[in-house]
């Protein structure tokens, strides 16, 4: 079908990609110099898997058109740019409030904030272990966001307004997390671990990281010829950090890495897309657990790895080191232990010696 003149087009690009359609429209003409012909300026809506969802995409440009770099703007840039028109306006102590709630918001700050869904916001406030006044601020700073981003074109739908905090109002998000795995329901997991949902649990009691860590692990930042992968994004200075991979845990990763070879995530969906924590939570890690007869949470195997790794007898630096605590070094510590890969891997190793 012939597309009206100055609709736009969607081009089919060379290579194996896994959004091949690029969406464009013309903007205007220039003379190329060289080969003295009339060439079309571009601009370009954005990228699809198949042509379908390119005309759809352009088809919605067409009715209501928008700034394509806005669109493409990640939380962190609309949050810089939030801030410049709002700190100068407001008092030094509630600057120091926003900031704090944008530190919360770690997970967040290399999404493109169009794309962002009300499960992404509810990650946030579900994880990050803060008690009810701070989650108050941290859906403020949302609602504060949205809707500069509403008057700026570069999303069209507010889901802040949506974000549950109301069930944290008498407890703390994350004081479930103090409760460790016994021995036994440990033994259980083991007893499934041919199963690669179960492994993800098992990865996650013997590395210590926090479930939003692990879920938004890429594959670019896991080494497996060296036994580590790479924390990038962190609340904190410490949170920034290499994690062992126990020997026995190897395969697991290996499993995961190869079973998707197109995925940019290590963990994902059938589908090959990354986990989003409510769906993890809600989809896999419920129905998992209850079917062995455990009842514990994601923020469980973190503390439960800094205990097996306690018990083991390894040292509290390194344990620092593994699980990226904050504020937990002392300035001793941080300038002096530089801890080698390998001292890494055989404290974790000890965790799983009988």
């Amino acid at each position: 079908m012939k597309l009206p003149n100055g609709y736009g087009s969607v081009v089919k690009l060379s290579g194996k990609r896994r959004k091949p359609y690029m969406v464009r429209k013309t903007t205007g003409y220039h003379i190329d110099p060289v080969k003295e012909k009339k060439v079309a300026d571009y601009i370009i809506i954005g990228y699809t898997a198949t042509k379908a969802e390119g005309l759809q995409m352009l088809a919605d440009y067409n009715h209501n058109p928008y700034d394509t770099r806005a669109a493409k703007m990640t939380f962190s840039e609309v949050y810089e740019e939030w801030s410049k028109k709002k700190y100068p306006t407001v008092s030094e102590s509630n600057v120091k409030g926003y900031s704090a709630s944008y530190k919360a918001c770690t997970i967040l700050y290399s999404r493109v904030f169009k794309d962002l869904k009300l499960a992404d916001l509810q990650q946030v406030i579900d994880t990050c272990g803060k008690n009810y006044p701070t989650l108050k601020k941290i859906k403020i700073l949302f609602n504060q966001l949205y809707d500069f981003a509403l008057k700026n074109d570069i999303c069209n739908k507010d889901y802040s307004s949506f974000v549950d905090i109301v069930q944290y109002k008498d407890r703390n998000p994350n004081k479930h997390s103090r409760n460790k795995f016994t021995k036994d329901e440990i033994a259980k997991i083991w007893t499934m671990k041919d199963d690669k949902y179960y492994r993800i649990i098992l990865m996650l009691l013997y590395n210590g990281t926090c479930i939003s860590e692990f879920l938004s692990l890429k594959k670019e930042n896991v080494h497996l010829d060296k036994q580590y992968f790479d924390v990038i994004e962190s609340k904190t200075e410490n949170g920034i950090r290499k994690v062992p991979i126990a020997d026995k845990l190897l395969p697991f990763y290996k499993g995961w890495y190869e079973s998707c070879p197109d995925c940019e995530y290590l963990l994902h969906t059938e589908d090959g897309k990354p986990f989003k924590y409510r769906n993890y939570y809600d989809s896999y890690w419920t129905p998992l657990t209850e079917q062995i007869g455990i009842n514990r949470t994601p923020h469980c195997t973190r503390h439960t790895c800094i205990s097996m790794l306690s018990e083991a007898g390894v040292q509290d630096t390194t344990i620092k080191k593994i699980v990226g605590h904050s504020g937990a070094m002392s300035l001793t510590e941080k300038v002096y232990t530089h801890l080698d890969v390998q001292i890494l891997v055989d404290a974790i190793n000890k965790t799983l010696e009988e």
